[in-house]
C-alpha cells in the first residue's frame, strides 16, 4: 500500500505560502524571483567585473566544495559550485540542479533526479555517478565536513544510482525525514568524479575559477552554460580583507562593489552615503549563549532560568546589534511552519532571577564566559547585566581555533549563534540528539525522543505537535539563551543591481542574479 501526502504538507512548508518554495512533487524546477524584477534596478546587463569584499579567515582559505575552511571559503563555494538545492529568499531550500527530490512513503530514503542537460565547467555532462560521488565525499567521516549530522545519518554505503539522472539516498535509523535539503544547501556542491579541491576544483556554479591567491583574492569568469539565466558580469572577483574597517574604506574608495555583512556600527556610515547603499535583510540568524547543562552552575535548571531572566534582550539588541535586529525567546527557527507561536515571550525579570539564584544557593555566583571574536561585545553586555544581580561573569575571548577546537563542548558558558535554518536542521546542528557541536550539552531524553519522532514524520500536521512539545522543553529547561535575531547588513555601490533584502543571509551571494549597471 502506497502512502501519498499532500505535497505542501509532505514537505513541511504549508506556512511558507507565497515563498515559491517546494522541494519535490515532480515539479520541473521551482520558481524564484526573476533577476530582472529586483526593486527598481532595471533589467540586468552583461559585462564588467563584479568585486565582492569579504573578511578572510585566519587561515588562507580553500576551495573545497564540502569542507570550506571559513566564511570567505563558503562564499567562494557559492560562486564555484551548484547544488541539488539552493536557499530561497525566505531561507527554505528549493530545487536547483535537481528537478525532483522526495522522501519515500515510509521516509526511509530520498529519491533525487537531476535536470536534463546539466554541465560542469569542463564541459562534461553531470550524471548520477557524479551525484553519488559527491554524496559519498560529503558524508565521508574522514573528511569531517561541517555537515556532521548528515555524515551520521546518511547510509553512504548504500547510496544507489537508479539511472543516469536518478539516485536513491537511504537514511539510517528509520528517520527518513532527515532535513536533507536544509543541511546540504551550504556545503553540498555537486562535483565530478575526478574532483580535487586543489588540483581540479571543477563545479557547475555560475562562475568558473580563473585564479586563486589564498588569503588575497580569487577571480572567476562567467560560466556560459550555467543551468539558470545569468550570471551577468563577465568576471567576479572576491577580495579578502583582514577587518571590517579596511573593507568599508575599500567600498567608499571604489576598490570593491559590495561588502557582505558589515558591522552594525558601520550602518550609519552607509545610510545616506552616495557611494554605499545599505541593504538590510531581517533574517533569523540567532545570537545567544550556551549554558552547559553538564557543568555547574548550569546543571541546575534554576540557574539556567535565572540567566535567561537576567538577560535584558532589548538592551542586547540595541547595544550589540545597534538596533539592527529583534529580540528572541530562547528558541530558534521562528519561520518554521511547525514553530509554536503560543509560547509566551520571556522578559527581563531581575527580581525573579534573584529568587531563583537564592533558591539554587547560587548568590554571588562567579562563572567564566568563553567568547569568540564575534561574540565578545554580547558577552561584555551580559556581564554588565549580571553584575547588577551580584553575579560575576568573567569574559575570556579566545581565537577561532580554540573556540571551535576539541574543548568546544566543555565551556561552562559560551557565546553562540548560527544561520536561521528550519527547526529540524537547527536541532541537528545545536542541541538535538545528533548534534556533534552541542555546546550546551543538552541531552534531555524526552526532547531527543520528540526530535527523532519529528525526523520520522514527513507530514506537517502530524509533525507540528511533536515540535511544539520539544520547543516547550527547550523553553523551560533547555541550554540555549537565545536573546536576539540579527539583521544582515550589506553595503553595495550604486552601480550594482540585483541585490535586494531577503530573509536569507545571502543577498550579495546571489551571483547569478547580480549585475553591474555601468
Amino acid at each position: 500500500m502506497s502512502l501519498i501526502f499532500p505535497r505542501r504538507d509532505f514537505l513541511g512548508l504549508a506556512a511558507a505560502a507565497g515563498a515559491g518554495v517546494m522541494l519535490g512533487g515532480g515539479l520541473s524546477g521551482c520558481s524564484r524571483p526573476d533577476a530582472a524584477a529586483d526593486a527598481g534596478d532595471g533589467k540586468p546587463r552583461r559585462g564588467g567585473r563584479l568585486r565582492l569584499g569579504v573578511i578572510g579567515e585566519a587561515a588562507a582559505g580553500n576551495l573545497d566544495a564540502h569542507k570550506p575552511s571559513g566564511m570567505s571559503s563558503t562564499i567562494r563555494g557559492f560562486a564555484l559550485y551548484a547544488k541539488l538545492w539552493e536557499w530561497s529568499d525566505d531561507m527554505f531550500p528549493q530545487l536547483a540542479l535537481a528537478e525532483f527530490a522526495e522522501p519515500n512513503a515510509n521516509a526511509s530514503a530520498w529519491t533525487i533526479r537531476l535536470r536534463q542537460g546539466l554541465e560542469f565547467h569542463n564541459g562534461r555532462t553531470i550524471t548520477a555517478d557524479d551525484v553519488v560521488h559527491s554524496v559519498r565525499r560529503l558524508t565521508d567521516p574522514k573528511l569531517a565536513s561541517p555537515n556532521g549530522a548528515s555524515v551520521a545519518l546518511v547510509d553512504r554505503d548504500r547510496v544507489q544510482k537508479l539511472d543516469d539522472r536518478t539516485v536513491r539516498i537511504p537514511i539510517r535509523d528509520g528517520i527518513g525525514f532527515l532535513p536533507l535539503p536544509d543541511t546540504w544547501v551550504n556545503f553540498g556542491g555537486i562535483v565530478p568524479i575526478d574532483y580535487h579541491p586543489v588540483t581540479n576544483p571543477v563545479g557547475a556554479g555560475p562562475y568558473r575559477l580563473k585564479d586563486f591567491q589564498p588569503g588575497r583574492r580569487s577571480l572567476f569568469t562567467r560560466f556560459e552554460n550555467y543551468f539558470r539565466d545569468g550570471p551577468w558580469p563577465d568576471e567576479l572577483e572576491i577580495i579578502d580583507f583582514k577587518d571590517q574597517v579596511s573593507r568599508f574604506e575599500a567600498l567608499q574608495s571604489g576598490q570593491i562593489d559590495m561588502a557582505h555583512a558589515i558591522a552594525p556600527e558601520q550602518a550609519p556610515l552607509a545610510q545616506g552615503n552616495p557611494r554605499a547603499r545599505l541593504v538590510t535583510s531581517q533574517t533569523n540568524w540567532w545570537r545567544g549563549f550556551n549554558l552547559n547543562v553538564s557543568k555547574p552552575p548550569f546543571d541546575d535548571v534554576r540557574v539556567r532560568q535565572a540567566f535567561r531572566l537576567l538577560a535584558d534582550r532589548d538592551d542586547l539588541v540595541q547595544r550589540v546589534l545597534g538596533g539592527q535586529g529583534r529580540i528572541a525567546n530562547d528558541l530558534y527557527a521562528p519561520h518554521d511552519p511547525a514553530f509554536d507561536k503560543s509560547i509566551p515571550q520571556r522578559r527581563h525579570d531581575p527580581d525573579e532571577a534573584r529568587h531563583l539564584l537564592r533558591a539554587a544557593g547560587a548568590q554571588g555566583l562567579t562563572v567564566e564566559l568563553t567568547a569568540d571574536a564575534g561574540g565578545t561585545s554580547a558577552a561584555l553586555v551580559l556581564a554588565q547585566q549580571a553584575a547588577k544581580l551580584g553575579v560575576t561573569v568573567k569574559v575570556r575571548q579566545v581565537d577561532a581555533a580554540t573556540y571551535n577546537g576539541p574543548l568546544r563542548n566543555d565551556f561552562a558558558l559560551s557565546t553562540g549563534g548560527t544561520l536561521g535554518q528550519p527547526f529540524l536542521a537547527a536541532a541537528m546542528g545545536n542541541d538535538g540528539p545528533y548534534a556533534q557541536t552541542n555546546r550546551s550539552q543538552f541531552k534531555d531524553p524526552r526532547f531527543d525522543e520528540l526530535v527523532r519522532a519529528a525526523l520520522a514524520q514527513p507530514d506537517l500536521a502530524a509533525r507540528a505537535p511533536l515540535v511544539h512539545e520539544a520547543q516547550r522543553i527547550q523553553h523551560e529547561r533547555g541550554g540555549l539563551l537565545i536573546w536576539g535575531f540579527q539583521n544582515t547588513l550589506d553595503a553595495i555601490a550604486p552601480t550594482v543591481g540585483g541585490v535586494k533584502p531577503e530573509r536569507s543571509h545571502f543577498p550579495t551571494w546571489r551571483f547569478d542574479r547580480i549585475w553591474l549597471k555601468s
